[in-house]
């Protein structure tokens, strides 16, 4: 996995450097992200996160699920910014490829996994927070 360096984005109130890793599936985990799907999802990804000015750091999608590692403004949200993915991507690409529609009742489980990723380890953070107190 690449290394990628601490860089510190910001907006008008927050210095931030939020990355998530995500993963979410298709309803009943089919393996319905094949060939032109998987195309067309990475797209639709690409496009959502560049309209929420969320960047995507990598992106792999399997054939049952998606992995996302991506950096999002904090006062933006990770949840916002996967309701909006798979909302807009299950609405499109349900139009665009029918089969979809036949094969499931929606395209993605309600469900997703997130976890930050990054900065410094645990317990730097923890012992920082504690030397404090005698500064």
């Amino acid at each position: 996995m690449p290394d990628y360096a601490v860089t510190y984005k910001s907006n008008r109130n927050v210095v931030y450097s939020c990355k998530y890793h995500v993963v979410w599936c298709p309803k009943y985990r089919r393996e319905v992200l094949v060939e032109g799907v998987a195309i067309r999802l990475e797209e639709v990804i690409q496009n959502v996160c560049a309209e929420s000015d969320a960047e995507i750091l990598e992106m792999e999608v399997m054939p049952d699920h998606v992995h996302l590692l991506v950096e999002v403004d904090p006062q933006y949200g990770i949840h916002r910014l996967i309701k909006q993915i798979k909302g807009r991507s299950s609405r499109l690409l349900r139009q665009e490829f029918p089969f979809l529609r036949s094969r499931l009742p929606t395209l993605w489980t309600n469900s997703y996994f997130v976890s930050t990723v990054g900065g410094a380890p645990l317990e730097v953070i923890k012992q920082y927070i504690e030397d404090q107190r005698n500064v």
